[in-house]
């Protein structure tokens, strides 16, 4: 037994021995190498032609990738694109453009998402606009505050109930008058949701006074004629 074991032992060393030299030997094939390898490349880098191909006719022989998104896909945040830049300068082609877009959010808010918009109204516009949207906001304070321009009247002044939802949008986007930008505070979502919160509200504000007005154009009946 123990010569077994001794003849073991000298025979793993003698090809340990022997496999340990500077002879250099192929690996073989790997099963499914691109498992084990990861073709790692830099996007904008410029590729070897002989394995990747932009023409998509060629994709059955050499890896297919022209640095465009696939069709159909959008980015992470462009969920609701906003077709017009910023006007240059004085001009405002683009401004009234805007009056033609519509908000993507058709829908009237659910009570999460209306808790949400008038919680970023708050956050972003109310100290301005004011809390009631009646342009009498911290900052101005019946102008007794840091700003002597009064900021716009969203409910209760007829150029802001009347503008629509796609000019608003652009001027919180890109900013108007003495109001900046609010494109890298809100995402375009975010955004929408603020316009149609105060649509909303608009429409609310304005649903009351429609009442008593519709109540005196209709005529009183007759009681003469009701006893005839």
């Amino acid at each position: 037994m123990k010569k077994l074991f001794v003849f073991t032992f000298l025979s793993a060393g003698v090809i340990a021995l022997v496999s340990c030299n500077d002879v250099k030997r192929e690996q073989g094939r790997v099963y499914m190498p691109d498992m084990a390898y990861s073709r790692a490349y830099e996007t904008y880098a410029e590729r070897d032609s002989t394995k990747f191909t932009t023409d998509p006719n060629d994709a059955s022989d050499k890896i297919f990738y022209n640095n465009k998104p696939v069709e159909g896909t959008i980015a992470r945040g462009e969920e609701m694109p906003f077709p017009l830049a910023k006007d240059l300068g004085k001009d405002t082609a683009n401004y009234f453009a805007s009056k033609a877009i519509t908000n993507p959010i058709t829908a009237a808010l659910n009570t999460a998402d209306s808790t949400e918009a008038a919680r970023l109204y708050l956050v972003n516009c109310g100290i301005c606009h004011g809390t009631a949207l009646d342009g009498n906001g911290p900052l101005y304070k019946d102008g007794k505050g840091p700003f002597s321009a009064a900021p716009a009247m969203l409910v209760g002044n007829k150029k802001y109930e009347e503008m629509p939802e796609g000019q608003m949008f652009y001027s919180v986007t890109y900013g108007k008058n003495m109001m900046g930008s609010y494109a890298s505070q809100l995402s375009r979502k975010q955004r929408w949701m603020i316009v149609k919160f105060i649509k909303e509200q608009q429409l609310a504000k304005a649903a009351p006074a429609a009442a008593p007005a519709t109540a005196a154009a209709t005529p009183a009946k007759d009681s003469t004629a009701a006893k005839k």
